[in-house]
């Protein structure tokens, strides 16, 4: 089974949310696509950079290892 990436989302530098795309979708009445595209790089890049009320997504990644027995 395919796990469900989260999301955290922040306006500047103030965290406002953590969920997978399809939460975060439906709280910000935007789509899953968006959702993502608030995680790229070129959405980074866009505007100013001293625009504080920007929203952007940062994917968390889940780092632990596998055990293999």
């Amino acid at each position: 089974m395919k796990e469900k990436k989260e999301y955290a989302i922040y306006k500047g530098d103030k965290f406002i949310d953590l969920g997978t795309r399809k939460y975060l979708a439906k709280r910000f009445g935007v789509t899953e696509k968006y959702i993502s595209f608030l995680a790229s790089p070129t959405a980074r890049k866009r505007g100013k950079k001293e625009d504080s009320n920007k929203l952007i997504a940062v994917k968390i990644e889940d780092d632990e290892e596998e055990i293999k027995c």
